[in-house]
């Protein structure tokens, strides 16, 4: 499939929105996360270098002092090994977390549920097929819009009847908007790492006029 074609659909213009939800940086805590699964591996075979391109240059020495410690103590016992590999993957976590400007809450369960876009965004790396992921986004995207652009247009028609008309068509008129502006904000707008769960400003409502009048002032 060409990428090239691929992303000239809507769904080019969401990837960045759903990929950089509350569920992509929660993948990093989780216990079968990437995070964690490079620690695990980095504890095993002795080599902290396997989990250093996650954290910051300038955090490379607290976490070489985890690993450092974590290493010493696991071989002294069942309960020691727990112990120190949980500070090891705790303090990465945390650490990774920061970077990303993100708060540490502790590390989630294994099997969390993240919803579709994770794991195909995971799956179309590991295959260097994005077509699958593209997909799945182009379908949420031309489904949010046909939903708000539906409900938006229906009351339009009647927003000069009268008051509690023309109220119906602002709280059709407003979710439209944010939503559109949001895709494409997000679209246009670039991720840089440790950006963390930003906001997007709001809208002031719309006052609509009567018979055909526009809102203005969104």
């Amino acid at each position: 499939m060409n990428l090239g074609g691929i992303l000239g659909s809507a769904a080019a213009a969401a990837i960045i929105l759903m990929l950089t939800a509350g569920g992509a940086l929660a993948h990093c805590d989780t216990l079968d996360g990437p995070v964690v699964s490079l620690a695990k591996e980095a504890l095993q075979k002795g080599d902290v270098n396997i989990v250093l391109p996650w954290v910051a240059a300038e955090k490379e020495k607290e976490i070489q002092e985890a690993f450092d410690l974590a290493a010493a103590v696991r071989g002294k016992g069942t309960k020691e090994k727990e112990l120190a590999d949980r500070f090891f993957f705790e303090t990465l976590v945390r650490v990774h977390r920061e970077g990303e400007g993100a708060p540490f809450t502790g590390l989630k369960p294994a099997g969390l549920d993240l919803g579709p876009a994770i794991p195909a965004a995971d799956k179309a790396l590991e295959t260097g097929q994005p077509g699958p992921l593209l997909k799945l986004i182009d379908e949420k995207v031309h489904a949010g819009i046909h939903k708000y652009y539906t409900e938006a247009r229906e009351k339009k028609a009647h927003a000069g009847h009268n008051v509690e008309a023309g109220r119906a068509y602002v709280q059709a008129y407003v979710p439209y908007l944010h939503f559109v502006e949001r895709l494409y904000n997000d679209a246009a707008t670039p991720i840089a790492h440790g950006a963390g769960e930003g906001g997007h400003e709001g809208h002031a409502a719309p006052h609509p006029e009567p018979a055909s009048g526009e809102p203005h002032g969104h």
